[in-house]
């Protein structure tokens, strides 16, 4: 199964391709656009979600203590809170843009 985030970055860039802006077309300097921004973020979301379940992992084998474990499910819990938050917010704007008339 394809992975949403990837569809939407890529998405994303073949939306910016067709008739793109001049502010908005990606940097010829190598730096990164919108989408490789959502990329980082979304990369970074991840990495912190694995952390956390490794985290708790070792703490059920015995190898990591209980503040570590706990320290580790509330960041993960926290971006979690973040990504959903932006997400809602994401569609309900894109909902706000559907019903406006043109």
């Amino acid at each position: 199964m394809p992975d949403p985030v990837t569809n939407a970055i890529t998405a994303y860039s073949n939306a910016g391709k067709i008739g793109a802006a001049p502010g908005l077309a990606p940097r010829e300097d190598g730096g990164g656009g919108f989408g490789d921004l959502l990329r980082q973020a979304a990369d970074n979301v991840i990495g912190s979600l694995k952390q956390g379940e490794q985290t708790s992992f070792a703490g059920v084998v015995g190898k990591a203590d209980i503040a570590q474990v706990a320290a580790a499910v509330a960041n993960a819990e926290t971006t979690l809170e973040t990504v959903v938050a932006v997400r809602d917010r994401v569609i309900q704007a894109y909902q706000d843009i559907i019903k406006m008339a043109i």
